[in-house]
């Protein structure tokens, strides 16, 4: 019994120094909010972001079904539908764990959020580069402009953010 009781001492202590330790994450945030005088407004509106990441790239993951079936299977590039179902994979991933870690507050959604930033930029870049002339061409910059691009945006944005709040 006093075995289990020094225990539960243990993890109070542990508790009460996490929550006066001014370097823990949450006092850091908390004390960050505060000096901007509008926690509750920017912790809603990061958290709708996050969400928004994590909700494209949860939405990816059924267009790589669409994409393996719908590329043509024979190219000059070998593996063309391989690359082009990775690079997707890759940026759904990318987008869902940015939005994981930064709702969690956690710091290496900075990171995350620079390369998936980094992996749009590159398919708006590629699918419009390679798209034949016509239809296939309107549908990749309207992709880019209206997808692609705007989720890179909100991903260097994420990342300044985090960045920025890692300095401060």
């Amino acid at each position: 019994m006093s075995a289990w009781r020094a225990r539960l001492e243990a993890v109070k202590e542990h508790r009460e120094r996490e929550e006066t330790d001014p370097m823990s994450t949450l006092s850091v945030c908390r004390l960050q909010d505060e000096a901007r005088g509008s926690a509750g407004r920017r912790t809603r509106r990061r958290y709708r972001l996050e969400h928004v990441l994590v909700g494209c790239g949860l939405a990816l993951l059924p267009w790589l079904v669409v994409l393996a079936n719908g590329l043509p299977g024979t190219t000059i590039a070998s593996n063309w539908c391989t690359a082009w179902i990775g690079l997707d994979a890759l940026e759904a991933l990318g987008l869902i764990a940015t939005g994981l870690l930064a709702a969690c507050g956690h710091r290496l959604h900075a990171l995350t959020a620079v390369a998936t930033a980094t992996l749009l930029v590159v398919d708006a870049w590629f699918d419009t580069v390679t798209a034949a002339p016509g239809a296939d061409q309107i549908s990749a910059v309207v992709m880019a402009v209206g997808a692609e691009l705007p989720l890179a945006v909100v991903c260097v944005v994420l990342a300044v953010r985090g960045f920025a709040g890692q300095t401060a």
